[in-house]
């Protein structure tokens, strides 16, 4: 299908949406394609600047033989209309309104207002206390016009590689902050005006309501043009009512399916190999480990593109779909609608799958039936909430009981954790005596030489304000041994997290806290990034 006919089948879906929110409204629904570009413009009768603000276009002059027209949309006030419905009517004139999409809408703003070539100012990260970057990028983003904002945040948020938009509702104003590399700064205050803009795009792209006073979860994706190519943004959207509006986040996973690969997650050649040594064997539960934002799912998908070859059949359960894959059946599951991924499970073990990713286990049903279908000849990858390996073992002993039929099911827990990486303008120090002690304590028992410590500390740069460049994968893998394995079979009474990380400390395992300050000392990070993300 070519990207005409991709076009034409969006505008198609958009105007029937319109055309069945106008029977909500209780407005005449009219479809202007035939000729929003060649009817006669209206002149005298609004502002540029109001059909902007309020998102309508006058579409006739009212004269003694005929009424005012506008085109509206389902983002222009209704209080506007009843007000403007009083004030024509008093005046002895007739006033009638029709709905129009919001590409229609587009399409006359087109023609009453053509654009000007106009280049903004690329959107520039504040420093803390930096008033007056936040208020030159308000300016610039007050500037942008309406029908633009909101791709303008979107192509800018990609620019800067950050993760997230966050649009916030305070009384006076609309903050936006990104998070960059992990942590969120403050990008701009805008004007309230723009509240209905904003939410009016993120209504028609992503399917959620702008009225609704529930949390709503919605999608979209974007092609996003950036030196002389493109790439395709997937884009997640949640929104919660608050007391001056909706606030939303909008998650941007730049999807190019050649870098989810195993070899560019930046693991050492340790940590790949045991990962593939687990993921040849055909059966075994592997459990991702970590909070939101640490990287399970783009290493979760990674695996899977390593195991994605013509003879397996591979089936994922997701909430949302965050990657589409060739090669592998992705099917959503629904829990906000009551889908729950135990019973998808169980309906996807009847197609005889090879290897199966469960998005995230959250219950003793869903563990139970991972475990079950680890056993019975599948690999069964999954994320699961939990501080720390040790932690996540001795939640899913407490979720699925101990049982010796279990022990060999859980292969390999994995704890994941993105630190920010010092960039090359770093400045070497040594550690102050109880900075050396916490040092040497947190790597106790490892054969490291800590005679002469040298940490290092972020030094700004115009191509690294904050003094790092990205970020690094923390690991902490977690073998399921024979003497792990006693805790799931009941062996060893006492189940707690303590107990079960030194039994894996005592064969090898290195913590999350001291694979972050092994690569403090390798001067990659530093100790208070360590902190903060650890």
């Amino acid at each position: 299908m070519d990207e005409q006919e991709i076009q034409r089948k969006r505008r198609d879906n958009e105007e029937k949406a319109t055309k069945d929110r106008a029977r909500i409204l209780g407005l005449p629904y009219l479809d202007t394609r035939d000729f929003e570009k060649t009817i006669p413009l209206v002149s005298g009768v609004m502002d540029v600047a109001d059909m902007r603000k309020d998102l309508m276009v006058p579409l006739q002059k009212g004269d003694d033989e005929q009424p005012f027209r506008f085109l509206v949309t389902s983002q222009t006030p209704n209080s506007l209309l009843n007000d403007m419905r009083k004030a024509y009517s008093e005046a002895g004139e007739h006033v009638s309104f029709f709905l129009i999409s919001m590409s229609a809408y587009r399409a006359f703003m087109l023609r009453y207002d053509p654009p000007k070539e106009v280049h903004y100012d690329d959107i520039k990260i504040a420093k803390e206390g930096d008033s007056e970057t936040i208020a030159e990028v308000s300016k610039t983003l007050n500037e942008v016009p309406s029908e633009k904002v909101f791709d303008f945040l979107i192509d800018q948020a990609d620019k800067l590689k950050s993760s997230d938009i966050h649009i916030e509702n305070l009384r006076d104003i609309i903050r936006i902050r990104m998070r960059v590399d992990g942590m969120l700064h403050p990008v701009a205050e805008i004007d309230r005006d723009r509240y209905r803009v904003l939410m009016g795009e993120l209504s028609a792209r992503a399917d959620i309501s702008a009225a609704s006073m529930k949390p709503q979860s919605g999608h979209m994706q974007k092609d996003v043009q950036a030196d002389g190519s493109s790439h395709l943004l997937n884009i997640r959207i949640e929104t919660v009512p608050t007391m001056y509006g909706q606030d939303a986040v909008m998650r941007l996973f730049n999807f190019d399916e050649s870098l989810l690969n195993l070899d560019l997650l930046g693991l050492s050649p340790e940590e790949l190999a045991m990962i593939r040594e687990i993921i040849s064997h055909p059966r075994g539960l592997v459990l991702m480990v970590g909070p939101t934002g640490s990287g399970k799912s783009t290493t979760l998908y990674s695996i899977l593109n390593a195991l994605n070859t013509t003879e397996r059949k591979i089936i994922t359960l997701e909430d949302p779909i965050e990657y589409g894959i060739r090669g592998i059946s992705q099917i959503p599951i629904h829990t906000n609608d009551g889908g729950s991924f135990a019973e998808g499970l169980r309906s996807v073990l009847r197609l005889d799958p090879d290897v199966v990713m469960v998005g995230e286990i959250r219950d003793a049903d869903t563990a139970k039936t991972a475990i079950q279908a680890s056993i019975t000849g599948h690999l069964v990858l999954s994320s699961f909430h939990a501080n720390s390996t040790a932690a996540a073992f001795a939640r899913m002993i407490d979720l699925i009981g101990t049982n010796p039929i279990f022990a060999s099911s859980i292969r390999l827990l994995m704890a994941q954790r993105l630190v920010r990486k010092l960039s090359g303008s770093k400045e070497a120090y040594k550690p102050d005596a109880a900075t050396a002690d916490y040092i040497r304590g947190a790597l106790y028992g490892l054969d490291v030489n800590l005679d002469d410590m040298t940490l290092y500390k972020p030094v700004p740069t115009k191509e690294a304000p904050f003094g790092y460049q990205g970020r690094m994968v923390l690991m902490e893998q977690l073998i399921v041994s024979s003497d792990v394995q006693a805790y799931l079979r009941g062996d060893i009474k006492d189940i707690n997290t303590d107990a079960i990380e030194m039994t894996a400390r005592a064969q090898g395992m290195l913590t999350l806290e001291q694979k972050g300050v092994l690569a403090a000392l390798r001067g990659e990070t530093t100790l208070e990034e360590v902190s903060r993300v650890i």
